[in-house]
């Protein structure tokens, strides 16, 4: 099955109006690959500005939600909220909410069915920190955290898996594109082995961890790469580079 090749950006807690309308204008103006699905995560007090801006070819996403529609929980938005402004997606289980906010498995989950409930789509992040994998526990890691999202998803339509490595997000090391591949093959293997062969077929599973517009083709020509999730490089006008990677 041919699986649609995706890139995320993710702002993270970055920019401000006057930055992000010359990065919008910079990408509304790009020639994006028509074959390529892209989204954006701003930062969610720049949802609706970003989303009455950017050109409606690039979705836009949340990079957080809670776990319920509304009540006594000072700081957190949720998906009808996301929605409200305009967003269609959401990250969720990104590692820098698991390892600086203390997310865990359990609690991922719960925002996972809450957001699936909700009409949004996700892109739901895993991946082994540094030390996880130097001891070979990559597999387990991962598998956990896969089956903590697997247990909540309503509608595998409407999820991207992105595998992050914690040790190479930001630092500028990057997973090669063998270590890549055979992390997200396992990822399809288990998939298919716990959840179901269509669903291993058609769920797209992205690669994230200091992608840039020079390493990023060699990494879409592998087999299982459907795409990316972007962090810092989504910020310069590196990221079209990268939309375009399989042009």
């Amino acid at each position: 099955m041919a699986r649609r090749f995706f890139v995320g950006g993710n702002w993270k807690m970055n920019g401000d109006k006057e930055s992000l309308e010359a990065l919008i204008g910079s990408l509304n103006a790009a020639n994006l690959h028509d074959d390529t699905e892209v989204v954006c995560a701003a930062p969610s007090v720049y949802l609706n500005f970003v989303r009455s801006h950017l050109d409606p070819r690039i979705s836009v996403a949340a990079q957080n939600c809670y776990k319920v529609a509304k009540g006594a929980f000072t700081g957190e938005i949720s998906p009808a909220m996301i929605k409200d402004c305009g967003a269609d997606w959401v990250l969720l289980g990104h590692s820098e909410r698991r390892h600086v906010f203390g997310e865990s498995d359990e609690l991922i989950g719960q925002k996972v069915a809450h957001a699936l409930q909700s009409g949004l789509c996700m892109i739901a992040c895993i991946g082994e920190t540094l030390e996880e994998r130097e001891s070979g526990t990559t597999e387990d890691v991962v598998y956990a955290q896969t089956q903590a999202i697997a247990d909540n998803v309503t509608d595998w339509a409407k999820v991207v898996l992105a595998y992050e490595p914690v040790w190479a997000i930001g630092t500028g090391r990057t997973a090669s594109p063998e270590q890549a591949q055979e992390v997200h093959e396992k990822l399809r293997a288990w998939l298919r082995a716990n959840v179901a062969d269509d669903v291993a077929d058609s769920v797209r599973i992205i690669y994230g961890g200091s992608v840039t517009a020079a390493n990023c083709r060699e990494l879409a020509s592998q087999e299982d790469v459907d795409g990316f999730l972007v962090g810092g490089a989504s910020l310069k006008l590196e990221f079209v580079d990268i939309v375009n990677a399989r042009a």
